[in-house]
């Protein structure tokens, strides 16, 4: 009996699935593009699909979305600025000084230790407030109900003119570090503390 001969098997092989794949994965079209370009290319197609897709809408519907737009992009622009807002009204009506019964060197003394102790926020309040009641102490500015850092640093640069700068950024410092919750560095710990020695000089 003679058998009909067979179409040859639809599957191929292990060995000819494998050869395959390899073929394959070694077409340069694969390594041609990094993982970056991909994502670019697709986002890319993306954006392409959607602005076709929305050529469709009426200028209604694209005047309505204009509008949805603008006002998110409003009411985050509002509630940032009344945070900030906020935090500087805070910092501009707190008094530098408060009503701490201590002296300017008892607040250096606080500040050198936290200085030592890499507590360097309190560092600089304590230098910045110490800066502020050594000047005081020593008749250069007056302790004025709610005195502010910067109403101190203003203060203190009409009297020392050379060192104006760096009492506004001393200022700025303080009132980071103090109401905006800013984490301070040693840097600037030691350079309010600087300011304070060289103010303590001029005689």
């Amino acid at each position: 009996m003679i058998w009909p001969a067979l179409d040859p098997p639809l599957l191929p092989s292990p060995d000819e699935a494998r050869g395959d794949l390899r073929r394959e994965l070694l077409n340069p079209d694969y390594h041609g593009e990094n993982p970056i370009e991909r994502l670019l290319d697709w986002l890319s197609r993306s954006l392409d699909g959607g602005v076709q897709r929305a050529q469709g809408q009426s200028a209604l519907t694209w005047f309505l979305l204009t509008v949805l737009v603008v006002l998110l992009v409003a009411a985050v622009a509002l509630a940032l600025s009344r945070v900030r807002g906020s935090a500087q009204q805070a910092a501009a009506s707190t008094p530098l000084l408060g009503e701490e019964q201590v002296t300017a060197a008892d607040l250096r003394r606080r500040a050198e230790d936290a200085l030592a102790a890499q507590r360097f926020e309190d560092a600089v309040v304590d230098g910045y407030r110490a800066l502020a009641l050594r000047q005081v102490e020593r008749g250069r500015i007056e302790d004025t109900p709610g005195l502010t850092a910067h109403e101190a640093a203003r203060l203190l640069a009409d009297v020392f003119p050379e060192h104006a700068s760096a009492l506004a950024e001393v200022a700025w410092d303080f009132d980071a570090i103090r109401y905006g919750d800013q984490a301070a560095s040693r840097e600037q710990a030691v350079r309010v503390l600087g300011i304070d020695d060289s103010l303590l000089g001029v005689r």
